[in-house]
């Protein structure tokens, strides 16, 4: 039972999804786990802290002191303590407040002293959970490293359908399992990720790249790292963070300083995941002085650059896994095939630029994972967090 023995501290807000944190509680009781309940001054007009306080066999916390006697209710104690926190429901409001850490109540203290990993289950009308502020604050979230267990889709309090009903307990519970569960899957082994895109220097100012945000290669160091791995991830020039001690960040700009970076680090490595966006060739000559504009055409040479995973795979043991990505146009099952073999892969994750919602810059993805041994699995479009988490269950699967 993963959730024997996890403290959880539960954080209910004013939805009327509020009952069904009452049912949430009551599961995570009884997969043996222990429960504070902290709840929000509106969570309490939606169900009472006598109820929580009954199911949980502790005192409800809400304000910052007690009442009664003046008792100080610790966050920071509370955030040490937790190996996990659960925000279900969570308002549009509250996720506004954590994402900008207006801190006006216990809830938003806790989440902000929190120490453990934060799970947040949205609950709202579908308008509210569709407009741009509510995304931007959920994507603000994400980029914590917080976890958000999508709404579902069906009836809502206001009579319309849509998507904005908070996930139903099971799933919650599930979802807590899995992240348990599996966090350990890749413990002591250590991969290499590379990410972003790179950018091929024409002169000082100019060069050639691409439109890679970086942002799969990262939820892949994420995932690889919240599952117990060492990553060591060279990336590309991009705008992102990485949350994770053990994610050791190498950042490079060209070609070269990858390909150079990956062959010194895989060596040691277990595997090697080449998520990266790099540029197939680069300027000839690059200029060391900004080039002037003439009436003149320009004529830029270039030279193509070295294959890092065709490298690695060249160099790859019996006992190490390499994993390559396809973003294809057309034609796109046959050329990640190819690439898959003729770079000695034991799989490749294809992604294409004809699917919604896929590819550069998005938050989400759609992949086919095609598998050297002839397996084939195509996934549906989902955020490139849960992307990941998919890549690294089959990563783990081959490294046992």
């Amino acid at each position: 039972m993963m959730l024997k023995g996890k403290k959880i501290v539960l954080g209910i807000t004013g939805s009327i999804a509020a009952y069904k944190a009452a049912y949430l509680l009551r599961l995570f009781i009884k997969k043996g786990a222990e429960v504070q309940v902290v709840i929000t001054p509106a969570g309490k007009e939606f169900i009472t802290p006598v109820t929580l306080s009954a199911l949980s066999g502790k005192p409800v916390v809400s304000e910052f002191f007690t009442a009664n006697d003046g008792t100080w209710h610790s966050h920071v104690d509370l955030g040490l303590w937790a190996d996990a926190m659960v925000i279900a429901p969570a308002t549009a409001s509250t996720i506004g407040k954590m994402a900008h850490g207006v801190a006006d109540n216990m809830l938003i203290t806790c989440y902000l002293s929190s120490k453990a990993p934060v799970f947040i289950a949205p609950a709202m009308d579908l308008d509210m959970f569709a407009h741009p502020s509510t995304q931007q604050n959920l994507e603000t979230l994400r980029s914590y490293g917080n976890y958000i267990i999508e709404p579902g889709i069906g009836e809502l309090a206001s009579h319309l359908e849509g998507k904005g009903r908070m996930e139903e307990p099971e799933r919650i519970i599930e979802y807590l399992e899995h992240y348990f569960g599996r966090r350990q899957s890749l413990r002591e082994k250590k991969i290499v990720i590379t990410a972003g895109p790179t950018y091929e220097k024409i002169d000082p100012v100019r060069f050639i790249g691409n439109y890679s945000s970086g942002k799969m290669g990262f939820a892949l160091a994420e995932a690889c790292a919240e599952n117990g791995a060492e990553v060591t991830l060279i990336t590309g020039p991009v705008a992102l963070k990485t949350h994770f001690s053990s994610i050791h960040r190498i950042d490079v700009e060209s070609a070269e300083e990858m390909y150079e970076a990956a062959l010194k680090s895989f060596p040691t490595a277990d595997a090697a995941i080449m998520c990266a966006a790099v540029a197939d060739y680069s300027p000839e000559a690059p200029s060391d002085v900004k080039i002037k504009r003439t009436a003149d055409d320009m004529l830029l040479r270039l030279k193509p650059n070295k294959d890092i995973a065709a490298a690695l795979g060249q160099m790859k043991r019996d006992d190490q896994i390499l994993v390559g990505f396809a973003l294809e146009t057309n034609d796109a099952v046959n050329n990640a095939l190819a690439k898959m073999n003729k770079k000695n892969l034991d799989f490749i994750v294809l992604n294409s630029l004809e699917d919604e919602g896929a590819g550069f810059r998005y938050d989400t993805n759609k992949v086919t994972i095609i598998e050297k041994n002839g397996c084939s699995t195509e996934y549906d479009s989902k955020p490139k967090s849960e992307v990941a988490d998919d890549i690294v269950e089959l990563l783990s699967s081959y490294m046992q």
